[in-house]
């Protein structure tokens, strides 16, 4: 039989656990930025609002493709921006 405080112990390394991996998970996700309108034509990372995949930007340099960066970089590059330019109407 496990006693009470074994039990308490476990659920607490398992929150331990469970929460150093939530931190990690974000602390990745907070290291990279998408970077738009520095892309080469079919070098972007993934979905735009002009077309479906990664890789089918068809022009450089497009304002709405972009690739992830290390987060601070992009406001480095010339003609980078971290928000997607308004699709023409």
């Amino acid at each position: 039989m496990t006693s009470p405080l074994t039990k308490s112990l476990g659920l607490l390394i398992a929150a331990s656990i469970a929460t150093a991996a939530a931190s990690a998970q974000a602390a990745d996700e907070e290291k990279y930025e998408h970077c738009f309108g520095v892309a080469k034509a079919g070098q972007n990372d993934c979905q735009t609002s002009t077309h479906i995949c990664a890789g089918k930007s068809t022009v450089d340099r497009d304002p709405h493709g972009f690739i992830s960066v290390p987060a601070g970089t992009c406001s480095k590059i010339a003609g980078g921006s971290t928000s997607e330019a308004p699709a023409k109407k």
